[in-house]
């Protein structure tokens, strides 16, 4: 899958390589006519790429690299922004939109600590689906069975094939319901939704006020640990692993477990027997609050409104610019009186309590990611699949952004077998410990 940030750092310290050739080989996998570098990254930004690898190699040659991550290569989102570039988070409706003047607070924190931004990469558009697909600049297709076509999963997909085809090292994203762990699960590698209070928003185009939250996209947990602390302002931390013995697992019987694939179902038990016999105390136990989530979310949830108030002007001005499939779903906001709205944030609030109370009991709540290995882009053709694959791919990632909580997906499999994600949450706060849990369950599992 390729190296770890830990392995870079390492390699960048002993001098076994410098930031400009890091750089140098990620533009070479971007600019592969037969990769995916076309459909990745919306912007390329090769020269400043190019003289920040120069000036970090610089710092480090004189002792002042501003963290032991230096010179390593990243990728960002097109919807947060980036000083002179227009955001255009994976639409033709903001193309004309002046260029931002400042960097969103998530990127500067990563500048600041020497991180090489590559590029802005594809997303869906508006972020509004778990999918990947992107008909306006192309969809990047999934490293698995390349050859056959299948998603990359969203909105972040470009963030994670920035990864598994070694055009960046570790990438940026957001998660509103899914959208850093579902491409993460969809391609073997690890995907982390923070408390959404933990990392500053401001220069992220917003998809949902109440449920947007920041994440990192890595190659390993200890990966998505660093750029966590980072992007929360804790500065560079030590991710010591939980050894899984004692560790207290719910699995919600809930409704997060039904419709698995077979590759999922399997990997999933397989995942629990693992940890169970590395001494994890395992209970499956109801989750009221969980099940009360999609009635709570009928009439479209938090997303549908206030995308709706975000876009509602530049709809009637370009209506036409919009993918069909993502427009459909910000209108539902109409569905919503303010009434409606005021009562679903009260519901959330009744639901969260529950859920933290319920967490007392447990370090950790585990189920599958995705309850589908990847489908073919082709199964996407005909809109009445696109919406019931969709809501089906959402539909596990969506519960703790609903519950306010810290999630992230590890890998259960390994290639060439189908790439499926153990997710593992926690109430709001207890991102740190979460973190630590993952490490030792993705030793455990390794």
């Amino acid at each position: 899958m390729g190296q770890t940030l830990e392995d870079l750092a390492g390699a960048l310290a002993s001098g076994a390589t410098t930031s400009s050739e890091l750089v140098e080989e990620c533009l070479a996998r971007i600019d592969d006519a037969t990769g995916e570098g076309a459909t990745t990254f919306l912007v390329v930004a090769r020269d400043n790429a190019t003289e920040a690898a120069r000036a970090m190699d610089a710092l480090r040659k004189a002792g002042a690299a501003p963290s032991r991550y230096a010179g390593i290569p990243v990728s960002i989102k097109d919807l947060f922004d980036i000083e002179g570039d227009v955001t255009r988070a994976g639409s033709r409706v903001l193309e004309a939109a002046e260029p931002a003047q400042h960097d969103a607070a998530a990127v500067t924190r990563l500048k600041q600590a020497g991180f090489v931004v590559m590029g802005r990469t594809n997303m869906t558009e508006f972020a509004f689906s778990g999918v990947g697909i992107n008909p306006h600049y192309g969809t990047p297709k999934n490293a698995w069975q390349r050859e056959r076509g299948r998603v990359p999963g969203g909105s972040s997909s470009g963030a994670a094939i920035a990864l598994t085809d070694g055009m960046a090292h570790v990438s940026l994203g957001t998660d509103t319901g899914g959208s850093c762990r579902i491409p993460a699960a969809f391609n073997g590698l690890v995907g982390y939704k923070p408390t959404a209070r933990r990392v500053p928003l401001q220069g992220a185009f917003s998809l949902s006020t109440t449920l947007d939250s920041i994440g990192p996209i890595g190659r390993s947990v200890a990966c998505c640990a660093a750029v966590d602390a980072l992007l929360a302002g804790m500065g560079e931390t030590n991710l010591t692993a939980r050894d899984p013995r004692g560790l207290r697992i719910a699995v919600p019987k809930a409704y997060v477990l039904e419709d698995l694939d077979a590759d999922v179902a399997r990997n999933f038990q397989a995942a629990l027997s693992r940890l169970s016999a590395a001494g994890a105390l395992i209970d499956e136990v109801p989750f009221p609050e969980i099940d009360a989530i999609p009635k709570a979310n009928a009439r479209g949830g938090f997303a549908a409104p206030e995308s709706l108030s975000t876009h509602r002007k530049l709809i009637s001005a370009h209506a036409d610019l919009y993918d069909s499939r993502v427009l459909v779903r910000i209108e539902r906001g109409h569905e919503q009186s303010a009434s409606d709205y005021v009562d679903l944030m009260r519901k959330r609030l009744s639901l969260i309590a529950q859920f933290t109370a319920h967490m007392s009991a447990y370090d950790v709540l585990a189920y599958p990611t995705v309850p589908i290995i990847p489908p073919l882009i082709s199964a996407f053709d005909a809109d009445a699949d696109f919406a019931r694959l969709n809501m089906l791919i959402l539909r596990n990632p969506a519960v703790i952004n609903m519950l306010d909580g810290c999630s992230i997906s590890v890998p259960m499999s390994r290639a060439p077998d189908a790439p499926t994600g153990l997710m593992l949450s926690a109430p709001a706060g207890r991102d740190r410990d979460l973190l630590a849990i993952a490490g030792g369950v993705e030793r455990c599992l390794a």
